[in-house]
């Protein structure tokens, strides 16, 4: 699949525990990356900076459903799990 150009669950839902620029500890779970700007798109993207977690990441039907809000859902449900 691919990614939905200003859906930026990705940067919301999950935690991030690798620094990056701005975030020396990372991303807590449910924050918005300091890098996502206001319409939804990474400020990194494709930047050496950007973290190896985040350009790694595939878009995917299973974690990212049909929708911003269902991405977040399914992002936060997987976070929560993983977090145990």
């Amino acid at each position: 699949m691919e990614c939905r150009a200003g859906c930026g669950a990705c940067c919301i839902a999950p935690s991030i525990s690798s620094p990056l620029p701005g975030m020396p500890l990372g991303k807590p779970a449910g924050v918005r990356c300091a890098h996502l700007d206001f319409r939804n798109l990474c400020e990194l993207f494709g930047r050496p900076e950007r973290p190896k977690v985040c350009s790694t990441f595939q878009a995917d039907r299973m974690v990212c459903g049909n929708d911003h809000d269902e991405a977040v859902m399914l992002l936060t449900v997987l976070e929560d799990i993983t977090a145990a």
